[in-house]
């Protein structure tokens, strides 16, 4: 397969043939950062977990150069981090027995330019060796630009597929927002309960973001617990780690719907919502 930067890459933990290991893979995560894959798609990633007919592949595509650094990072050149951070992402990969690791090396200037179609050239090779049934990435009512980025090529690339080779489910899930705010009908909920020792054996592997000053191991679960807590105030929690996600296969089954009208569809209802509650109770 050839990909766009040079330094771009595959890993495949348990050294299987190229072919091989891409035509077995069922869940593909697309994430922009190193990290990006554990912390969103981890639902994705428990499904294949020791699982011999389900297997997961990641693809992060940018290179990590413009990371935070702080402490024994500080001084550490942008070659550096992403050669760390490479790293980092190789030994989750490994961890948690992933088909494949995608490393696409994009700057991200690359990935929020509208104009620059090479992250979704990319993205349409790999959907077409790898052939998923779901699909995680970022959701479009992220605040990162450069997550909203890799969402929108990564739709791009699935429009592109034939019918028959688009997955079954294409899921945008939270990081740099969450998804609370979307009504509970229209929740992706993916219980991700009795796996906490797995999560943060996964989110530790990320020791120059974490130890660099950014909290994500702490953040991370601390979400999954509040979207389980909080999401039903009439019951007893069913389950105590949570991830919820927005649903974006109507957008890959008809490429006809407008993506930004499609998205504003959910944010309008929220505000029916809540219009509705306070006017109910102003009578």
């Amino acid at each position: 397969m050839k990909l766009h930067q040079p330094n771009a890459g595959l890993f495949i933990p348990d050294a299987q043939p190229e072919a091989e290991a891409l035509e077995r893979v069922t869940h593909l995560g697309i994430g922009a950062h190193q990290d990006d894959l554990e912390f969103m798609a981890f639902h994705g990633i428990l499904e294949c977990y020791q699982n011999d007919a389900k297997w997961f592949g990641g693809v992060t595509c940018t290179n990590g150069a413009g990371s935070a650094r702080s402490g024994k990072y500080a001084e550490f050149t942008d070659e550096q981090m992403q050669a760390i951070r490479r790293e980092e992402q190789d030994k989750a990969a490994e961890m948690a027995g992933y088909a494949a690791m995608f490393h696409l090396d994009h700057p991200s200037s690359h990935i929020k330019s509208a104009e620059n179609l090479s992250l979704k050239s990319d993205l349409l090779a790999i959907l077409q060796a790898t052939q998923p049934e779901v699909v995680y990435t970022h959701n479009p009512c992220d605040k990162h630009d450069t997550h909203i980025g890799v969402t929108m090529a990564a739709l791009q690339a699935l429009r592109e597929l034939p019918a028959e080779q688009r997955p079954k489910q294409v899921i945008g899930c939270e990081v740099w927002r969450d998804l609370d705010w979307l009504g509970d009908d229209e929740k992706v909920v993916m219980d991700v309960s009795g796996h906490d020792e797995l999560a943060a054996k996964l989110n530790a592997c990320f020791d120059s973001q974490i130890a660099g000053g950014k909290r994500y191991d702490l953040a991370v679960l601390g979400r999954r617990s509040a979207n389980a807590t909080f999401f039903d105030s009439h019951s007893t929690d069913d389950f105590n780690q949570v991830i919820f996600g927005l649903d974006l296969t109507p957008l890959v089954a008809d490429e006809s719907l407008d993506m930004i009208n499609y998205v504003l569809g959910f944010v309008e209802r929220f505000q029916q919502d809540v219009r509705a509650k306070i006017s109910n109770r102003l009578g």
